[in-house]
């Protein structure tokens, strides 16, 4: 007979069909709730418990009541013992509920503790039991950055499945890593390092962290230089913009490159080459365009700097919409949290071009970034 733990965040996910990234708080969730959220992880748990219903007869879930746990647990026949109630109202579970769990789980020595959440739960468990104790999570919840989770939930029950049935399988330890969630509802990205769970390790079941990889500064210029060539659409003008990332997209379409000057192309041809200001907007005429930019290095200037020819009226035309900005990673984590700047020349294109900009940064890999006027 061996004992497990099992652990359901039922709030966990409520936040993500109505838009709110994710339900960390009670107004986020009360507010959630007024939108039409319902609970979708105990559903999303059953996914992976159905998986150890072969080897049902000799386990023992400890868990906690209700939707924590109890409930899935009667439904498909596990014995199971409550270790611990939610403090809060019916239906109502907070943060401090999963970490006391958590922890007389570890104590009662459960050989596995199975967790349905997100990243805010996978904090919870670090916060209880550290890597003291061997976890996984079941991927549950709006944000899921911590490689702790399975990369299903159906994955999550194959591997705990396998963990309990082979005392070979290896553990290892795993980030525990967390979004902020306020930031991004203002379009900022931050994560943060929390620490590490301690989790059965087999890479095919497990995800992988959400971070890029790291590449050469060239392998990532080709990689975003790939994703915009395959995303260019048919009679679209594009201007691109002075620098080696920008430049990249020359090279992979064999045209001839202004390093230092904007050059237009259309239905992948150049149209023309080291273009002024009169250039861009004859070329522009009646109709938009894509403009392709890349910050400065160090400076960390997107328009002002070496791109003049790329002026206000320029701009006007164009539209903050159809400004796509793209950096190598490191360029970005040079400027240390700085906003990228704009100086335009003109103080009313300015403010219209301020504002969060969604930043490649490699082939399907973006980030949100602030620009600013200094």
């Amino acid at each position: 007979m061996k004992t497990i733990g099992l652990i359901i965040n039922p709030i966990a996910g409520m936040g993500g069909r109505v838009g709110l990234k994710g339900t960390d708080g009670i107004e986020i969730l009360n507010r959630a709730i007024q939108l039409g959220a319902f609970k979708e992880a105990p559903a999303v748990a059953s996914a992976a418990l159905r998986k150890l219903l072969p080897i049902r007869e000799e386990l023992t879930v400890l868990t906690v009541s209700g939707d924590m746990g109890e409930n899935l647990c009667r439904e498909l026949g596990f014995r199971f013992e409550i270790v611990s109630r939610p403090e809060a109202a019916a239906g109502i579970t907070v943060s401090a509920d999963t970490v006391k769990a958590a922890a007389l789980m570890k104590e009662r020595g459960a050989a596995l503790i199975l967790f349905a959440g997100g990243d805010g739960t996978a904090r919870d468990l670090y916060r209880a039991v550290g890597n003291r104790a061997v976890v996984l999570g079941i991927p549950a919840g709006v944000k899921i950055y911590s490689p702790v989770y399975g990369n299903t939930p159906q994955a999550a029950g194959e591997l705990a499945f396998r963990y309990l049935c082979d005392s070979t399988l290896p553990v290892r330890e795993e980030e525990v890593v967390d979004i902020d969630e306020e930031a991004i509802r203002n379009n900022q990205v931050r994560t943060e390092l929390f620490g590490y769970l301690k989790v059965p390790y087999k890479r095919e079941y497990l995800q992988n962290r959400k971070a890029p990889t790291p590449l050469s500064e060239e392998e990532s210029r080709n990689a975003i230089a790939l994703d915009i060539i395959d995303h260019m659409q048919e009679g679209e003008s594009y201007l691109i913009g002075p620098g080696t990332t920008t430049g990249a997209i020359m090279k992979e379409l064999n045209l001839p490159n202004t390093l230092l000057g904007v050059d237009v192309i259309k239905d992948k041809a150049l149209v023309k080459q080291d273009c002024n200001e009169r250039d861009l907007l004859d070329i522009l005429g009646e109709g938009t365009g894509k403009l392709i930019l890349t910050p400065t290095g160090g400076q960390g200037y997107l328009l002002g700097r070496g791109n003049q020819q790329i002026s206000a009226a320029v701009l006007q035309k164009i539209g903050k919409e159809n400004i796509v900005v793209i950096s190598t990673n490191s360029k970005i984590i040079e400027l240390r949290n700085r906003p990228l700047l704009i100086d335009t020349g003109k103080e009313s294109m300015n403010q219209k071009l301020a504002g969060y900009y969604r930043i490649k940064i490699g082939y399907g890999m973006d980030l949100i970034y602030k620009v600013s006027t200094g």
